[in-house]
């Protein structure tokens, strides 16, 4: 697994994605963190607002991550040197995941710095920034953005294209993204077990614990699962492929 871990981070770093992924979304998380806040018509260190728009960013640059993971080794036919290696299906998904979850790590540490101004305006006199508001949706941002890339390397595993892994893996992101709303628009008594079972799925209710600054065990679980079904069935999606 380290070896596949290891080969993969480098690529990122030897290639264009990993440059473009930091490049983009460090730049675009800045000037939506300083339009919400510093920049904002009444200077303020409330973060909601910012937060609720970065989970919506994950949606877009997570798939660049994630798009090249299995469909660029299928493209170049260099999938066949993985059947032929001594390396376990699992060792290889999971070497595959942890190299995309490292720089999206990567990625939420440098976008830290944003917080810096916060503690600038409050020696002006503005209201302190909301320590445990921050830790909480840094937090849930791990863990969503551990969700989503099991997701995205799951959907890469069934297409060489990368382009059309990183749209549909956009695409199916969105749709976990909007559960919450569809839901709402089953306002019918009816559809109970209907809401019920969409609202499991909900990423963004599970979300707004953390949100608010509270641990929520139940959607640790959530994501956690959620991450664990998506990387069985990528392992099972390349078995398949290698016993082909």
């Amino acid at each position: 697994m380290f070896a596949i871990f290891k080969k993969d981070i480098k690529s990122y770093f030897t290639t264009a994605t990993g440059y473009i992924f930091l490049a983009v979304s460090l730049v675009l998380s800045g000037f939506l963190f300083s339009i919400n806040t510093v920049m904002a018509s009444t200077p303020t260190s409330n973060t909601s607002g910012y937060f609720s728009i970065i989970l919506f960013m994950v949606m877009i640059f997570l798939p660049i991550l994630t798009m090249r993971s299995f469909s660029e080794e299928r493209r170049s036919k260099t999938d066949q040197l993985l059947f032929t290696s001594p390396v376990s299906t699992i060792s290889l998904v999971m070497g595959k995941f942890f190299s995309a979850f490292v720089m999206f790590l990567i990625y939420l540490a440098l976008s830290c710095l944003n917080f810096i101004p916060l503690y600038i305006f409050k020696a002006d006199g503005a209201s302190p920034p909301n320590m445990a508001l921050i830790i909480g949706n840094l937090f849930a941002l791990v863990l969503v953005g551990m969700a989503f890339i099991a997701i995205g390397i799951f959907i890469s595993s069934l297409t060489e294209n990368m382009f059309a892994s990183a749209l549909i893996t956009m695409a199916v992101l969105f749709g976990f993204l909007m559960i919450d709303g569809f839901n709402g628009l089953l306002g019918s008594s009816k559809l109970y077990v209907v809401r019920f079972i969409l609202s499991w799925f909900s990423v963004l209710s599970r979300y707004s614990a953390f949100a608010n600054g509270y641990f929520d065990v139940s959607a640790l679980v959530y994501y956690i699962s959620i991450s664990a079904l998506f990387i069985f069935l990528t392992e099972r999606v390349f078995k398949a492929r290698r016993l082909a």
